[in-house]
């Protein structure tokens, strides 16, 4: 006898949209206004805007350099005639990304002072790295059907594993001097945390922030199955047409907006923990 889990899933899955239809709905249309909204503001302004906007940005916030490669990065998106669909795929890393840090932050920070807490997310951090990329989006486009909302879901769970893991480990690696240091001083708890454990610990939160963005963006391509949109679906389309060049094209794409958001998000992280130990 074969066993077959789409029995036991699929009355799961009609049960909790039966039950759970509007809440599903209000996350969809939230998802759906913020994503929109960033979209929105990237494509409001001509390319050229845009890429001399952020490279100043960049160059305040991260320094010359990053401020270089972020004009090259959005100008070779332009240049390869694909502008539009690098800016929808940057909004929803850029949501799927917030997302997944606001989740993995917090827990990693908890499960640093807590081992019961780890031991606990530990074998679920487990499965949802084990468990192939694409098989997230299944249950996400049976909930919340095709389109960007289940394909940004879809980037969320596959995103937090490796920023929960890095958090717990970097929190867990500031030196017992420095935390003692500051309560000798009187400080609170909150000012410990911001003040002496985040500037130690930055260098594997980064690698953490790091590693979330690249999962994300290689969702990217999955997402285009279901109808996200963005570069996954040029990448996408040139398979499926063998349009070769229109997904090599798509591709390092996707690679200059990797580069994009790891060194501008690292440059500034860096700078802004330089300040504060500055100050």
């Amino acid at each position: 006898m074969t066993f077959n889990p789409g029995a036991f899933l699929a009355p799961v899955v009609d049960w909790l949209n039966a039950n759970f239809h509007g809440f599903f709905a209000l996350i969809t249309k939230a998802i759906e206004a913020v994503l929109g909204t960033i979209e929105g503001a990237l494509l409001v302004l001509p390319p050229y805007g845009l890429i001399a906007l952020v490279a100043v940005a960049a160059f305040f916030a991260a320094g010359l350099r990053v401020a270089i490669l972020s004009a090259c990065c959005l100008g070779f998106c332009w240049l390869m005639g694909l502008w539009t669909g690098s800016m929808q795929t940057i909004a929803l890393v850029v949501v799927a990304v917030a997302i997944a840090v606001a989740i993995a932050f917090p827990l990693g920070i908890l499960a640093a002072r807590r081992p019961r807490v780890e031991a606990a997310l530990r074998p679920i951090l487990d499965v949802m790295q084990t468990v192939p990329p694409w098989v997230y989006l299944i249950p996400a486009v049976m909930i919340f059907s095709l389109g960007k909302v289940p394909a940004i879901i879809a980037t969320i769970v596959y995103g937090v594993p490796p920023m929960l893991r890095l958090t717990t480990l970097a929190f867990r690696g500031v030196p017992k001097d420095l935390k003692e240091l500051g309560e000798a001083i009187g400080a609170k708890p909150g000012t410990i945390l911001w003040k002496i454990e985040f500037p130690a610990a930055t260098p594997t939160l980064l690698v953490g922030l790091n590693q979330c963005i690249l999962l994300s963006l290689a969702m990217v391509v999955l997402a285009g199955l279901v109808g996200a949109g963005g570069l996954g679906a040029e990448v996408t389309r040139g398979l499926t047409r063998m349009e070769m060049g229109l997904g090599l094209r798509a591709g390092l794409a996707i690679v200059a907006v990797a580069l994009l958001m790891d060194r501008l998000s690292r440059g500034a992280l860096e700078r802004g923990s330089r300040r504060k130990q500055a100050g």
